[in-house]
């Protein structure tokens, strides 16, 4: 069931972060001095760029809930299995939470965001150690 649901919260990020590319792409097709772009001026068109790009940035926040509600089922796997140590499924509790925290204090009070980025920024690193762990240990022959 954790399994599951941390493949579906990863499938609807990963889809929503590829959606926010647009975004993106949207504002280099504007500048690229296209000529169906030609009845524009220029000072607009640079607004709309922006436009897109500032949409782009609040796409990235919305997402970062996904990113933060995934680490939860993958760190309950890891805490209940027996061959990764446990640690790093706490580390994951906690940088869930600090995706969370970063994304509802970028939406909801962004007049916070500078203070909490730092002590929330510490958090995230806890996704590091399980990809270290993965890649040293987790790529060894089992006996």
């Amino acid at each position: 069931m954790h399994a599951l649901l941390m493949v579906t919260l990863v499938v609807v990020s990963a889809s929503t972060a590829f959606l926010n590319e647009f975004n993106k792409i949207a504002a280099l097709i504007i500048l690229s001095d296209a000529d169906f772009l030609s009845v524009f001026e220029k000072p607009q068109l640079d607004a709309l760029a922006y436009v897109f790009l500032r949409l782009h940035s609040h796409g990235l926040q919305a997402i970062e809930i996904f990113w933060g509600l995934w680490l939860f089922p993958f760190g309950l796997l890891v805490y209940r299995s027996r061959f990764i140590p446990r640690i790093l499924g706490v580390l994951l509790f906690f940088a869930g939470f600090a995706y969370l925290l970063s994304s509802f204090t970028s939406v909801v009070l962004p007049q916070y965001k500078a203070t909490i980025s730092t002590f929330v920024m510490v958090l995230e690193f806890g996704e590091l150690p399980i990809i270290f762990w993965l890649l040293i240990v987790g790529a060894k022959a089992q006996e």
